[in-house]
């Protein structure tokens, strides 16, 4: 009996889009505004979901006050108020499109949290766009 069960957090971060073997008119081209040299900023909105099975003895899936803490500790604490692309190491040679940082939390969580347990991030960049990572 699987059952999911998610904690929703945020956390606001600047970034830019762009792919530094494109000329500045392609990138433009391609990212729009988001390419902008001075970056501009984001809303996020995170949810991170844990697969499996109740535990016997507690009910629980997974203790969301632990799943809360990892959240905060290790990408709320790293991911809030800060440039994605110059305060992490993460994006020093990836992109950070919405899909790379959920990508991004989701590989920092999987370190954290038992592989017995499914892990999917969704990802809100903006009211009207999101990812999910694993997209199944």
């Amino acid at each position: 009996m699987k059952i999911k069960v998610s904690r929703k957090e945020h956390f606001n971060a600047a970034h830019r889009l762009f792919n530094p073997e494109w000329s500045p008119e392609k990138n433009q081209q391609v990212f729009g505004k988001c390419s902008n040299p001075n970056f501009h900023g984001h809303n996020y909105e995170v949810i991170v979901s844990v697969i499996g099975d109740p535990d016997p003895a507690t009910g629980y899936v997974y203790d969301m006050k632990i799943l809360s803490d990892e959240i905060k500790e290790h990408v709320l604490n790293k991911f809030d108020h800060r440039n994605l692309n110059l305060d992490l190491e993460y994006f020093k040679d990836l992109n950070p499109t919405a899909e790379n940082i959920a990508l991004v939390i989701w590989r920092i969580l999987r370190q954290r949290i038992d592989s017995k347990f499914e892990l999917k991030i969704t990802l809100y960049e903006t009211e009207r766009n999101f990812v999910e990572y694993p997209a199944s």
